[in-house]
């Protein structure tokens, strides 16, 4: 029997990131990869520039919404203040909001953007993670709402800002998205997929995951010998 996209979502939420990336795009010849991006140069996950501010919360997994925040400038139009919300409330559930911050050099490190009111209301509208490339604040209370948040750090204020463009094309932290796409999360990155390989992607990474233990099995016997371990990888 085929599982609903809440079921498959689900079980993606109980395997870690990096084997999510083994079947997305790290093993190009791997059988059970399925080489959507180029392993490198792809734009398919997050760099260390940002990091996981909540790793006891564990995975997220949903569809991306995306912002671009800014200074206000005199002659910049103005988006509609709704216009944000509206997006987030189209995107498919759950949502993972990924924001660009833009922000002069010499402020960029001091922007903390996301509060505990913002995730409160992303909360309540069916957002639980963001991914941004700035800082945030009142993590406690963010922490209460059990959003996942990767951000570059902390820090306890912020002047004035506005959304600049919403529903584009993003790059934050090395990840290159677009409304739409699908994120896996947890504490050690965050990887993007087509929802339309999400059934493929769960049942190759269930693969993935049994081959390692049987590896793992070998590689811990106490009669483990490398001529076993090559005898093993020649029957794969």
């Amino acid at each position: 029997m085929s599982l609903s996209e809440a079921e498959i979502i689900e079980k993606l939420k109980e395997i870690d990131t990096p084997t999510i990336s083994n079947v997305v795009a790290t093993y190009p010849g791997n059988e059970l990869c399925l080489e959507l991006y180029d392993p490198w140069y792809g734009g398919w996950y997050t760099d260390s520039t940002i990091h996981c501010i909540f790793p006891e919360l564990g995975v997220r997994v949903g569809y991306v919404a995306t912002v671009v925040f800014s200074l206000k400038y005199r002659k910049q139009p103005s988006l509609d203040k709704w216009a944000l919300l509206d997006h987030i409330e189209e995107t498919k559930k759950p949502v993972v909001l990924v924001a660009q911050q833009m922000f002069p050099p010499d402020i960029a490190k001091r922007v903390g953007l996301f509060g505990g009111m913002m995730s409160t209301l992303y909360k309540a509208l069916g957002v639980v993670g963001v991914i941004t490339d700035g800082p945030i604040r009142d993590i406690d209370e963010i922490r209460e709402t059990g959003l996942q948040y990767y951000a570059t750090g902390v820090t306890p204020a912020h002047g004035e800002f506005v959304e600049v463009a919403v529903g584009v094309p993003v790059t934050v932290g090395g990840l290159s998205v677009k409304p739409g796409d699908m994120v896996h999360m947890d504490r050690q990155g965050v990887v993007k997929f087509p929802p339309s390989k999400m059934e493929e992607i769960l049942k190759n990474a269930e693969k993935m995951l049994e081959r390692e233990e049987e590896q793992r099995r070998i590689l811990t016997d106490p009669q483990f010998s490398l001529a076993k371990f090559k005898a093993s990888a020649e029957h794969k």
